[in-house]
């Protein structure tokens, strides 16, 4: 039986959290671990649905994502957390709280994140049709001290995730 922890995935939109997140929830599954998945799309259409995109709305997406987290990570289940959580400060107090906490950080160029957006929000963001957009119109603040960095636009998705997997064994998770 494998110890709770939560891997928690920032970066800028685009940068792969998602992809890289779900190909580890998918080699975890498949040796019997129990895993969550939480990500920023599906949890805001239901419970962070009424939060936009201020700093304070924000701030109270993360709050309430970790609140979730500390309570399956507690539990013994391994959280895949994918959140662009921008400010250094939240993802802070959401290390603090939870306890078994890894930070990864999908590093990518906007370049290539703007590249890699099937959804076309960068585009509307530099045309002004999105406010307090990441990387954009709204600053995203890089990890001081993550656990582990990912280059996203230098490997592949199995190179990255493959490099999750040793890390939580490292730290003794799995």
């Amino acid at each position: 039986m494998s110890k709770g922890v939560t891997v928690w995935f920032t970066g800028l939109p685009c940068s792969g959290k998602t992809t890289i997140a779900d190909r580890v929830a998918e080699a975890l599954k498949k040796k019997g671990y129990k895993v969550e998945r939480l990500d920023g799309d599906t949890v805001r259409k239901g419970l962070t649905s009424d939060l936009g995109f201020s700093k304070k709305d924000r701030d109270e997406n993360i709050k309430r994502i970790t609140f979730v987290a500390k309570l399956l990570t507690r539990n013994d289940v391994i959280v895949l957390a994918t959140f662009v959580s921008p400010y250094r400060e939240r993802r802070r107090l959401s290390r603090e709280e939870i306890g078994s906490f890894i930070e990864v950080y999908t590093k990518c160029s906007l370049e290539e994140c703007m590249k890699r957006d099937v959804k076309g929000m960068y585009k509307k963001a530099l045309a002004g049709e999105i406010k307090d957009f990441t990387g954009v119109n709204d600053p995203y603040e890089e990890p001081e001290y993550p656990e582990l960095i990912l280059d996203t636009d230098k490997e592949s998705v199995e190179e990255s995730a493959g490099k999750v997997i040793d890390k939580m064994r490292s730290f003794g998770y799995l």
